[in-house]
């Protein structure tokens, strides 16, 4: 398994994998990602950013996408109840838009997505990586927890919508 960045010829795969998790999402009742976000007008930019990977497996078949930047996430200036471990001000990475394809859920993929850009702030000396779930997304919260993720209180998207934010000081 490896993770390697998104080529605008993986589109059509990591649409297949986006749509597996909005339905996910739907049949746990999360309102998350169930408003045309995200789509592939979203993931050309991120690939344009240079900030669209996928995890390909030993066939070299995409099983996991992600966004990862480490560019200022706009919504992360005001943080709601609580405040980011490390300064807004210094630099952070963040991840967007994970999900793994449906047959691969469960199977260690997402922690080894974390890993991997855990590793990639290691060796640019960046010591935190910030992310924000929807509140209804236990899932994610669990993984994220899991992993040595704090909560730091609430974002709200650049449309509106409630997220929690979380950060972990990568070491």
């Amino acid at each position: 398994m490896q993770i390697r960045l998104s080529t605008f010829d993986d589109i059509p795969k990591i649409i297949e994998i986006i749509e597996d998790a909005k339905a996910l999402l739907k049949s746990l009742q999360i309102d998350q990602w169930q408003n045309g976000y995200p789509n592939a007008e979203q993931i050309e930019n991120d690939i344009k950013n240079v900030e669209s990977f996928v995890v390909v497996n030993d066939e070299h078949k995409i099983i996991a996408t992600s966004m990862f930047t480490i560019r200022k996430e706009p919504t992360y200036k005001v943080i709601f109840d609580g405040k980011w471990i490390i300064s807004e001000d210094e630099k952070y990475g963040v991840i967007h838009r994970l999900a793994i394809k449906k047959e691969h859920r469960k199977s260690g993929i997402a922690q080894f997505v974390f890993n991997e850009f855990h590793q990639q702030l290691r060796e640019q000396n960046i010591q935190s990586l910030k992310i924000d779930t929807h509140e209804e997304n236990l899932g994610m919260q669990s993984l994220i927890k899991k992993l040595g993720y704090k909560y730091c209180g609430i974002i709200y998207t650049n449309y509106g919508d409630k997220r929690l934010a979380f950060e972990k000081v990568i070491s």
